[in-house]
């Protein structure tokens, strides 16, 4: 993701900074080419203490106002980095699903860093997961009676359950299938012949991410099935930088409110 983020971010206009942050035994630089630019990024792991965060401060320092950090990394790093972000009032996009929740928005918030955070950063299933809210809010118990079965299929290297899944789940509690659905039962496919058996192509199993929610009523005489399958990272890269210049323009005219969510930006017109 990062280097689909990197070019997304070269493709769009914007600069790329020249430092990153990244984890342990991880490569000390990388290089990304896309545009016309080639741009040479150092990775700063995690094993010196403090080191990444005063690598952001010398980002800080070289960029100013200009530096948004974009995270995508391992379920373990959410809430170190965003202590980081938060310490040195960084704005951030958070596209990470996992970590402990609560205190990520806590510390967000009570810091007052601006930041996007987000499960899932493609706008048509942002859009879905907005549809499914309002339905389960208009629509209380549409869905009584019916059960529920999820499968979600994501590359090998994706450690935790998608959060766009745990997501869609509150909403279809709230339509009421019964019994209520527990994110635990979640089928998470990450083995790569159940996820050809799933119909993923063999060539995006490296990087997909396949959904399926199958409601069958009470008796099995009906069945409703809502699927979102994403083959590759581009779309989600893109996102990511709508992401970013709607926060740049929170940013430049003073939010009062400083944390969002990709429903945020959709609502606004500002995914392209």
């Amino acid at each position: 993701m990062g280097l689909e983020i990197a070019a997304a971010t070269l493709r769009r206009g914007h600069g790329l900074a020249t430092a990153a942050l990244t984890g342990p035994g991880c490569p000390a630089e990388c290089e990304v080419t896309e545009a016309g630019q080639t741009v040479k990024v150092s990775l700063v792991g995690s094993e010196t203490p403090g080191g990444q965060q005063k690598a952001v401060e010398d980002m800080q320092a070289k960029y100013g106002k200009n530096l948004v950090i974009v995270d995508f990394t391992h379920p373990s790093a959410v809430n170190p980095n965003a202590d980081i972000y938060s310490a040195t009032k960084c704005p951030f996009v958070m596209g990470t699903t996992g970590g402990d929740r609560d205190k990520l928005m806590k510390v967000t918030s009570d810091s007052e860093t601006y930041a996007v955070v987000a499960p899932n950063m493609c706008k048509q299933i942002v859009a879905f997961q907005a549809t499914m809210e309002k339905m389960a809010s208009d629509f209380p118990n549409a869905f009584g009676g019916y059960k529920m079965e999820v499968t979600e299929s994501h590359q090998s290297t994706k450690a935790d359950t998608s959060g766009t899944a745990k997501a869609m789940v509150a909403s279809f509690n709230e339509l009421g299938v019964t019994p209520q659905f527990k994110v635990d039962e979640i089928e998470k496919l990450r083995k790569e012949e159940d996820q050809v058996a799933f119909g993923v192509p063999k060539d995006a199993l490296s990087g997909h991410a396949w959904h399926t929610y199958t409601l069958t009523s009470g008796d099995g005489s009906v069945q409703f099935q809502f699927k979102h399958n994403v083959c590759g990272r581009r779309t989600y890269a893109e996102g990511v930088v709508d992401a970013v210049e709607f926060l740049v323009d929170k940013i430049v005219s003073g939010s009062k409110k400083r944390v969002f969510n990709m429903i945020d930006v959709l609502s606004e017109g500002k995914m392209q």
